[in-house]
């Protein structure tokens, strides 16, 4: 179950190469943070695992794979001629245009020169005496830089299952997160996805028009609602590009780091045909502001029981088999796990060769030759698909050695659980910064959006540095345990806390269960960072810098500041007014 990369070309290895900074990554978050480490004029080294860029967009070619952030908001904004001159051709865009996207943005700012590709980092390990990261990668590479930064995204480790008999099975077993780049045709074979979570949700249509029988192995269901996916017009497109730098700025006001209209009112306070009149006008408009309906959704019981009912009710109405409408309906919180936005999904359980086996009560037992068992009953397949997630917030930490000082190793800090300040950075790990890291808002943001912030803000940190002459940043660990205590507080404010999603890790067996990315919403934490920033960096301590009576002012990109005439949400008025966040 890997992907297929092809055969890497030979290449001598680096050794001995110094860096102002060593990138881990070359999706959204490492090719923006290049840019602005270029801008500054730093020397930057990026290693990527795979043969392109894009990060989640280069693994996930899965059939169906889709942003679920409408397309005129999933994009950089760092540059208004990029912004002018691409044009994305549906409200939600698909994989292999965003790929593209990526290639353009890459090669529109000239950024694969510094890129090394078909490599992954093995070690980074901070050298006490020389106040530097030595980076070792599976090429045999071994390079130094005052800076290591991680751009190794939240979804990117899939989580691989280990059923028993897996050597056993005769046909191929493909990961939705590990897709192979020339595709796969599933036509007249007899198809097994394992999962129900985002990625099933949009492949299952795809390959149930392609295979001659496919089951589908369910153990948890999934909460999903209508895309009502569309092509953009020229005029649509126009009337936003006609002043995107609004869009942009109410976008960082929200909770979650996109615009879209939501109601604040409360559910519990509407009657009943006023609540089903407000959801359907949502279902119609489908999309991920269907959690926008009402502002009371996540934050209490027995408001999302009315969503919830609403959603159960339209599964049944889509699905005929009553026993399948049954299995497929949710029994939790509703967008307490990631909601998901499908096309067709449902509906694709009323085609005759589409089944459904439950595996929440007798799991799957094996794999056999043949296919999968389940109860002493076998399915035969002829193809596995393992829709089954990925390992988030710090599985692709987990791949690397990081070792700080005095040979402490993340891996071990992190063993209870992720701490870091302000999801940036980690107390024993000197000049290591983490992009969209755990404890902050991350997956529960527009992810792009979330990566600028960090990258600007980390960019920021590094030129005031080199204007003050500092060597080292480090978080306090007071700073540190008390942003991770907020991060777990802030948390129980929400419904979402109290579901065993891969939010808290719950995906993974051994996991501790900790809530990882930051729920009080974006721009609250922006505010932070920036607050953090203009006080002198607050929370942290910058070692190395010569004493001086008149330090530089703090660099600060100012696109930060949301502008005084939009309502920016605080953390009272998250638990107050119960903004959703999505």
């Amino acid at each position: 179950m890997t992907a297929n990369t092809g055969t890497r070309p030979e290449r001598p290895a680096e050794v001995g190469a110094v860096f102002d900074a060593i990138v881990v990554g070359a999706g959204f978050a490492g090719m923006y943070m290049l840019h602005r480490l270029r801008g500054l004029g730093f020397s930057a080294r990026v290693y990527e695992a795979g043969d392109g860029v894009g990060g989640t967009w280069y693994w996930n070619r899965y059939p169906g794979a889709r942003c679920d952030v409408e397309s005129m908001q999933y994009s950089f904004s760092f540059s208004e001629e990029l912004d002018q001159e691409w044009n994305w051709s549906e409200k939600y865009a698909p994989q292999p245009e965003i790929l593209s996207y990526a290639n353009h943005v890459a090669d529109r700012f000239d950024l694969r020169r510094h890129i090394v590709f078909d490599t992954r980092v093995a070690a980074a390990t901070f050298d006490e005496a020389g106040n530097c990261w030595r980076v070792e990668t599976d090429r045999g590479d071994k390079v130094s830089a005052k800076f290591c930064i991680m751009a190794v995204g939240c979804l990117s480790a899939p989580n691989r299952p280990n059923f028993r008999g897996l050597e056993d099975f005769r046909g191929p077993i493909y990961h939705t997160g590990e897709w192979p780049q020339a595709g796969v045709d599933f036509t007249g074979l007899r198809v097994g996805v394992i999962g129900t979570g985002s990625s099933a949700i949009q492949s299952i249509p795809i390959i149930a028009q392609q295979a001659s029988a496919l089951t589908v192995f369910q153990r948890t269901a999934t909460y999903s609602v209508p895309a009502w996916n569309e092509k953009l017009t020229p005029e649509y497109r126009q009337s936003i590009k006609a002043d995107y730098p609004a869009l942009r700025a109410k976008a960082r006001a929200r909770p979650t780091g996109f615009y879209f209209p939501f109601n604040m009112e409360s559910a519990l306070e509407a009657s009943p045909e006023e609540r089903d009149k407000q959801y359907e006008e949502a279902w119609a408009s489908g999309g991920l502001p269907f959690l926008g309906s009402y502002g009371d959704l996540l934050f209490e019981k027995a408001a999302n029981d009315t969503i919830a009912d609403f959603a159960r009710r339209k599964i049944r109405s889509i699905v005929k088999d009553p026993k399948t409408a049954d299995l497929l309906c949710p029994d939790n919180i509703f967008g307490c796990k990631r909601l998901c936005v499908d096309t067709g999904y449902f509906e694709t359980y009323n085609l005759p060769h589409v089944r459904l086996v439950d595996v929440s009560k007798t799991p799957i037992e094996r794999f056999t030759e043949n296919g999968i068992e389940v109860n002493g009953v076998e399915y035969p397949l002829d193809a596995v698909v393992c829709a089954t997630g990925f390992a988030a917030m710090t599985g692709s930490f987990d791949k690397i050695r990081i070792t700080g000082r005095k040979g402490l190793t993340l891996a071990e800090k992190w063993r209870a659980g992720p701490r870091a300040y302000l999801g940036v950075a980690s107390v024993g790990f000197p000049n290591l910064f983490m992009i969209t890291g755990p404890g902050s808002p991350s997956v529960l943001a527009s992810m792009i959006q979330a990566i600028e912030q960090h990258v600007d803000w980390m960019a920021d940190c590094m030129g005031h540095m080199r204007d003050i002459g500092a060597q080292t940043i480090e978080p306090v660990l007071e700073s540190e345990d008390a942003w991770v205590e907020h991060v777990n507080e802030v948390s129980k404010v929400s419904l979402r806390s109290t579901c065993s999603s891969w939010y808290v890790g719950a995906n993974i067996p051994g996991r501790p269960r900790v809530f990882m990315p930051y729920i009080g919403g974006f721009p609250v934490y922006v505010q932070k960072c920036n607050e953090v920033m203009t006080g002198g960096f607050t929370g942290f301590v910058l070692e190395g810098a010569p004493a001086s009576n008149a330090e530089p002012k703090v660099r600060f990109t100012e696109r930060w500041r949301v502008p005084l005439d939009i309502e920016v949400i605080s953390p009272a008025a998250v638990a107050a007014r119960r903004v959703p966040v999505v």
